[in-house]
């Protein structure tokens, strides 16, 4: 037990005093963000590329969801404020999985309805449907489509964490959102 004990302390104590975290072992996923070019709110051109140096998370809504974008955008808007209250160096994305319809003057109209701070947020559209479905798919293994017949699309509702262009991890956007996890999660990456 002692042995136990002593172990736990040690790796408490390491990861404290700044030890690195082997991140194959702390987060579950190890998917890689493909490239995508995009504009946002601002029309700013915006590439996946640009955040290479970070830690962000990203989600995928579209503006006229009849069900969980505009809770998991509640969501994001509420990791946005306890990130700016640890002062933490996080950016954020939401991508559109309805470039379509979401222009850059809809999704920033979206995002304000939710008071998204857009010094670190991002809301991308830009690109064509296919690039989108693509994107999602292959990099995030989520399904990004619309629904034939209907103007609502199937999309993941996860929040992502990801550094760089690797994805680490996944949490539930709408009804359990895990926020001290996410915090936590973000710290050992900062």
């Amino acid at each position: 037990m002692k042995k136990l004990i002593l172990a736990l302390f040690l790796t408490v104590f390491l990861t404290a005093c700044g030890q690195s975290v082997n991140l194959e072992e702390h987060f579950s996923l190890s998917g890689q963000v493909e490239p995508l070019q995009a504009v946002n709110q601002d029309g700013e051109s915006v590439k996946t590329a640009d955040y290479k140096d970070s830690v962000w998370l990203a989600a995928f809504i579209f503006t006229n969801c009849d069900t969980v974008c505009s809770p998991m955008t509640a969501h994001m808007a509420k990791l946005q404020q306890q990130i700016k209250d640890k002062n933490l160096d996080v950016n954020m994305v939401s991508f559109s999985v309805d470039p379509d319809n979401d222009t850059k003057a809809v999704v920033k109209t979206f995002g304000e309805q939710f008071g998204a701070d857009f010094t670190n947020w991002d809301f991308l559209t830009g690109y064509d449907q296919a690039e989108i479905e693509t994107f999602s798919n292959k990099g995030f293994m989520a399904p990004a489509a619309k629904v034939e017949g209907s103007s609502q699309f199937v999309h993941s509702t996860n929040i992502y964490l990801i550094k760089g262009n690797t994805i680490l991890e996944q949490y539930d956007g709408v009804s359990d959102v895990p926020y001290d996890k996410i915090i936590e999660d973000i710290k050992l990456l900062n």
